[in-house]
């Protein structure tokens, strides 16, 4: 077997591995609010800047319009955000969030920052440790992402 293709030699495989457990372990707090984590994600974009174009939305998440459109279209089903036309392109659709869209901010403060406190009590880093490793990923997602281009 070539060493290089190990299983416990990739870096793919503990990041998915990573991502999927962080995930998981933010789905009963998600529950709580009736969202899944991709609504959850959209949210705190549309938390961060309200009233932005799908396109914004997609390109702020690394996905395709085509992702997006239809996880609009069910967290418009469940009343947290409204999509209208763009005043000057009606081509574009804008996405807005509503009052119970606005106040699941606060439920949402509320319940996921202190569950994932207690998800890592654990785990031996500090909060100084989190922002490091972040701005380390952010360096692999710039490098692949520019790769895309």
């Amino acid at each position: 077997m070539h060493e290089e293709l190990r299983l416990d030699k990739q870096i793919c495989f503990r990041l998915y591995t990573a991502a999927r457990l962080i995930t998981q372990a933010y789905t009963p707090m998600l529950n709580e609010l009736g969202i899944t984590y991709p609504q959850y994600l959209v949210l705190m974009v549309l938390w961060e800047q309200d009233s932005q174009p799908v396109n914004d939305i997609a390109h702020r998440l690394l996905l395709e319009t085509n992702t997006v459109t239809p996880l609009l279209q069910r967290m418009e089903k469940l009343g947290v955000v409204i999509r209208k036309r763009g005043k000057e392109d009606k081509r574009q659709q804008i996405v807005s969030l509503t009052a119970k869209g606005k106040a699941m901010e606060e439920q949402a403060y509320a319940i996921i920052p202190a569950g994932m406190g207690r998800e890592l009590k654990e785990c031996p880093f500090q909060l100084d440790d989190y922002a490091k490793f972040a701005d380390e990923l952010d360096t692999i997602i710039e490098t692949l992402k520019n790769k895309e281009k």
